[in-house]
């Protein structure tokens, strides 16, 4: 009789200092999605804004080549912090998404970027530059949707992750537009939680949500066409 044995990884170590996101439910769907794929010791894997790189050592674990990118020097020392916490190693780049690794193409591209829709200019420091993201909340989601094409290589794979309020259809259609077959892949809702909660009133005024405070969180995987 043949037996299987079912290796369980030990949950990652980490630490998240001040001023850098901590994993959320959005970090967790984007990484029940990435451990999905198919990272074998051969693929190369961009992490765009990679905040605590808690993603992108997760795709190190699993094999992966990664490259961890972030506005934040705050951000790339936590990930590269993390990566030696478990034992694994990081390519860390300093940069604005896409500007910090010209030329280069990636098997996965990985995001969880910010999404949250806010009045005023994206800030230039502190906490809600990881979450806050233009009157829409598709400064970055628009950035990487156009960029995707330049960055993957031919069958590379895309996953990013965000809210409902920024709009999914919006998203699919931006990624087919740009030359990628996409599709959502994973999907969780749970309450608002204190960001949006706060803002609750603007963002009904602004149309982008109603009397529902749930909010559904997707994960949109797109490939090359």
């Amino acid at each position: 009789m043949t037996t299987h044995t079912h290796v369980i990884s030990p949950p990652l170590r980490y630490w998240v200092p001040r001023g850098v996101y901590r994993p959320q439910t959005d970090t967790r769907l984007l990484g029940r999605a990435l451990r999905r794929e198919r990272v074998t010791s051969g693929t190369e894997v961009l992490d765009l804004g990679t905040g605590s790189g808690v993603l992108a050592v997760e795709a190190a674990r699993l094999g992966g080549r990664v490259t961890a990118v972030d506005i934040s020097w705050r951000g790339l020392l936590t990930a590269w912090s993390n990566a030696l916490l478990n034992g694994l190693t990081l390519r860390v780049r300093h940069g604005d998404l896409a500007a910090a690794v010209p030329g280069r193409r990636f098997d996965l591209v990985i995001s969880n970027p910010p999404y949250v829709p806010a009045p005023g200019p994206v800030p230039p420091k502190g906490p809600a530059r990881a979450w806050d993201a233009g009157d829409n909340g598709r400064r970055f989601i628009d950035r990487i949707c156009d960029t995707a094409p330049t960055l993957l290589r031919p069958d590379g794979t895309l996953l990013m992750v965000h809210s409902h309020l920024c709009g999914i259809d919006t998203t699919l259609t931006r990624l087919e537009r740009a030359g990628l077959r996409a599709r959502v892949v994973d999907r969780t809702s749970l309450p608002y939680g204190p960001v949006l909660r706060s803002r609750l009133g603007w963002l009904r005024e602004q149309h982008l949500a109603d009397a529902d405070t749930t909010e559904e969180l997707v994960v949109i995987r797109g490939e090359l066409a």
